[in-house]
């Protein structure tokens, strides 16, 4: 059975229309420890994949993808020139990983934070409690449908 996840990406870093025209990528450059632990961990192939579009307006839900590769080495952490490079992160024993994810679906129209934080059945949703400020994040499946349903009115 699948697990439900939402990623966030701000639109002029990596958009979902990069995703839509790439058609796979690695996500790279988490450099939070519990996000890192989801990828490495718990996201597995088949993963369904909330993409959520941060620092623009409105911020919100814009599309879906789906992990296609599960967790490896985020070689950005061992490359000085790259804006993720880490140190401390060595080719042999590495702090960060990554996974891959493919397109799925655009919206027609972004689910914005502001619907969801009224939406009753998404009030125990992790992007909407206090303080949390997670790039990679899981959802349940309930949640992965209501959002889903939204994306269509």
């Amino acid at each position: 059975m699948p697990k439900y996840w939402m990623v966030k990406s701000e639109p002029d870093v990596y958009s979902i229309d990069d995703l839509k025209k790439e058609k796979t990528t690695h996500w790279d450059g988490v450099r939070n420890y519990q996000a890192r632990n989801f990828m490495r961990d718990e996201m597995k192939v088949g993963d369904k994949v909330l993409y959520y579009h941060s620092n623009t307006d409105p911020v919100g839900v814009v599309g879906v993808c789906e992990v296609c590769k599960e967790g490896y080495p985020d070689f950005t952490a061992f490359d000085p020139d790259d804006k993720h490079y880490d140190p401390r992160s060595k080719e042999d024993k590495p702090t960060w990983i990554m996974v891959d994810v493919k397109f799925v679906e655009k919206f027609k129209r972004t689910v914005s934070l502001a619907e969801i934080k009224e939406n009753d059945n998404l009030q125990n949703m992790k992007l909407v409690q206090r303080g949390n400020r997670l790039s990679v994040m899981p959802v349940t499946e309930e949640e992965y449908k209501e959002i889903l349903k939204l994306s269509k009115k």
